[in-house]
């Protein structure tokens, strides 16, 4: 159990086990390595990022209240990107510095796990921003 109730801290990590982000609300995860079982059971805010080469993750993952994608967007990827970088200079991680050091290919690897509830808000948030901008 990792980040079980995360309500908004950033955290770094190569791997857990069963149960990781169950009941998140907020923050951001990201899991450098493999997880357990019930990843996201109840997880109804923030995101997290698994990196999954192997493509096991989705069967990992409780998909009750979540969506899986890629890392589309260029700011989120830059955000990413320079989460693992503070994690390799803070820990001396191997292997974050082997994701960083082929990043566009390690990018492809990533798996974002968002909240579907948590999605809408922040894209309702959006547009009302994008609206009083243009009023």
């Amino acid at each position: 159990r990792f980040c079980v109730r995360n309500s908004g801290a950033l955290a770094v990590v190569e791997g857990l086990g069963d149960h990781g982000c169950e009941y998140m609300t907020g923050g951001r995860v990201v899991v450098l390595g493999d997880t357990g079982r019930n990843f996201a059971a109840g997880m109804s805010g923030g995101i997290a990022y698994i990196y999954d080469p192997a493509g096991v993750f989705p069967e990992k993952c409780n998909k009750g209240m979540v969506k899986l994608g890629k890392v589309d967007a260029k700011d989120e990827q830059d955000a990413l990107k320079a989460y693992i970088q503070k994690h390799k200079a803070w820990t001396g991680s191997q292997r974050a510095q082997d994701i960083l050091d082929t990043w566009q290919t390690s990018l492809d690897n990533f798996v974002r796990v968002m909240p579907t509830d948590y999605e809408r808000v922040l894209k309702e948030r959006a547009a009302k921003a994008d609206a009083a901008v243009a009023a």
